[in-house]
């Protein structure tokens, strides 16, 4: 059997390399169930596949999108694309990919692999082979019309972006147990479907993936797989029931622990919408707890809750008010059935896209606005200008600066003041790193306290947020030839936090003074500028201590 099986596999692939160079992708190429898609020569073919593929230990690596290391034919089983007794398939390679996923479908279970360098797709053939031989066969391609209108479609779809106005990172959690049952789990999936499409998700609007809870969680797709709605439909359709307990305590810290670690846009909220059909298995609790302090808000969508007489049954009757981001009542979004949902799908995406009021995202990393206050006076000199700069980059560095998230500023100050950029002007991280790093030095006098009144009513004044959002960081290397505390007090009463760093000869009376309190944990100095760098830490870290005490 084995010799066979390698003379079959050999002859598959010179049946392909043997072909003439001007033939066509209509030409039905029989294989076997091992050749792989790097073994295809042509970027678009029609390939006829061996019946009881499933019979040979075939290796596939994805799901819809498969490593061209996989069983073609075998990848074709698991889409459903042939049955086991063979037939037609369209394959179209396509360029590598990150995270191929693996799933259990039709008998066969692919696995999941980080990368490849090349992909292939596998689709349903119209075409009726002649024969199976290695013979040309000429076949009938489709209609030309209908295939345009396809294409169509998803590049006007691309022209929108998806909703901008909800851009957050949305994992669906579904309830894949025995509670739920394969017809209303097709219902469940019915809704989301209906909901994804609703949410407008797109490349730059909300991105959307699916995990599933069952006896253990499964990651069904992440949240660049797909960034259309119509691919998300037909993911959500292929995801197939599992059965088992009603694990959701397991699946949400799945989703906490490894769900989010890949393709998560920095300073985007992040989203779990949890769906229970009847009650859970395990606690919700400890989950719920390491998804708020990971800044995840929880929204749980319960479906046809206990009755009286099933409540006895219910480990934790609780459940809803510690699984949620915040009991409130906003994250809770109640469905009598899985029957006539349609009503409920418009509602539910409106709480998801009411940015602000996802309390748990607003962590200090991706809620606060810095700025920064360098002095550029003679007495720092270019070089040591250079280290400041470095210096305050590295703390902007630590933030989820975006145009959703926290924001930087800039003023150099000697005797005058000049507004480098203000908070508006670079909500990509990138080019606010860049615009601190290019800074040009000024060189003049020390004027501190009318630095810190100018940035209070230009920096911020636009910036009107919450307690412990609006963070003021000063900079600076002398003593100041103006008074410090009436600003720095004026700026505390506008709900900024100031934090002094000095250098080399200023002087710790003007450093405290227009710290906040507590002072010590507000003022740092170091006698060099090289000494700068290692504040960067301790200030990250009493700015999120701040943050959190505020809020």
């Amino acid at each position: 059997m084995p010799i066979l099986f390698a003379v079959l596999h050999l002859l598959g692939i010179l049946s392909m390399t043997c072909r003439a160079s001007g033939s066509d992708s209509s030409v039905t190429t029989p294989i076997t169930c091992t050749t792989r898609g790097a073994d295809l020569t042509e970027e678009k073919q029609l390939v006829l596949c061996p019946p009881n593929c499933t019979l040979w230990r075939v290796s596939v690596f994805g799901s819809r999108v498969y490593a061209a290391v996989s069983s073609v034919c075998g990848a074709a089983v698991h889409q459903g694309v042939i049955r086991s007794s063979g037939g037609p398939v369209k394959v179209h390679k396509l360029q590598g990919i990150q995270n191929y996923l693996g799933s259990y479908s039709h008998g066969v279970q692919s696995q999941a692999l980080s990368r490849w360098t090349a992909s292939f797709t596998v689709a349903q053939s119209v075409h009726v082979p002649q024969e199976v031989s290695s013979q040309i066969a000429t076949t009938v391609l489709p209609a030309p019309g209908p295939v345009k209108k396809t294409l169509k479609k998803p590049v006007k779809k691309m022209t929108t972006g998806g909703n901008r106005d909800c851009q957050m990172e949305i994992a669906l959690l579904l309830d894949s147990s025995n509670n739920i049952g394969q017809r209303r789990f097709n219902l469940q999936k019915n809704f989301i479907s209906k909901l994804a499409v609703m949410l407008r998700i797109g490349p730059n609007g909300p991105h959307v993936g699916v995990v599933q809870a069952s006896d253990t969680p499964r990651t069904e797709f992440l949240l660049t797989n797909y960034t259309q709605p119509k691919d998300v439909v037909f993911a959500i359709k292929e995801v197939a029931y599992l059965g088992g307990n009603t694990n959701t305590g397991k699946a949400i810290m799945h989703t906490v622990e490894s769900f989010f670690q890949t393709g998560v846009r920095r300073g985007h909220p992040r989203v779990i919408v949890v769906f229970i059909d009847g009650w859970p298995s395990d606690e919700l609790e400890d989950a719920a707890v390491l998804a708020r302090e990971s800044g995840i808000n929880v929204f749980l969508v319960p479906v046809a809750k206990p009755a009286l007489e099933e409540l006895g049954m219910v480990r934790d009757k609780d459940y809803m008010k510690k699984a949620v981001c915040k009991d409130n009542g906003y994250f809770t979004y109640a469905i009598p059935s899985w029957f006539g949902t349609t009503k409920h799908v418009k509602p539910l995406a409106q709480k998801l896209c009411s940015v602000d009021q996802l309390l748990c995202s607003k962590t200090c990393y991706n809620s606060v606005n810095l700025g920064f206050l360098i002095d550029g006076s003679s007495s720092v000199g270019e070089g040591n200008f250079r280290l400041i700069l470095d210096f305050i980059t590295s703390v902007a560095r630590s933030f989820d600066i975006s145009d959703i998230g926290s924001r930087v500023g800039a003023v150099q100050f000697t005797y005058d003041q000049r507004m480098e950029f203000n908070m508006y002007d670079y909500p990509v991280k990138d080019d606010a790193l860049r615009a601190l790093q290019g800074i040009p030095y000024m060189s003049g006098g020390t004027a501190t306290g009318d630095a810190v009144a100018y940035a209070t009513q230009n920096l911020f004044l636009a910036r009107k947020a919450g307690p412990g959002r609006n963070f003021l960081i000063v900079v600076t290397d002398g003593q100041s030839y103006d008074d410090v505390r009436g600003p720095a007090l004026a700026a505390q009463k506008e709900g900024i936090t100031i934090y002094s760093v000095g250098v080399a000869w200023a002087p710790m009376d003007d450093l405290q003074t227009m710290a906040s309190e507590p002072k010590d944990s507000h003022t740092f100095f170091t006698r060099e500028f090289t000494g700068l760098q290692q504040f960067q830490q301790p200030l990250v870290r009493g700015i999120c201590r701040d943050f959190t005490e505020a809020n």
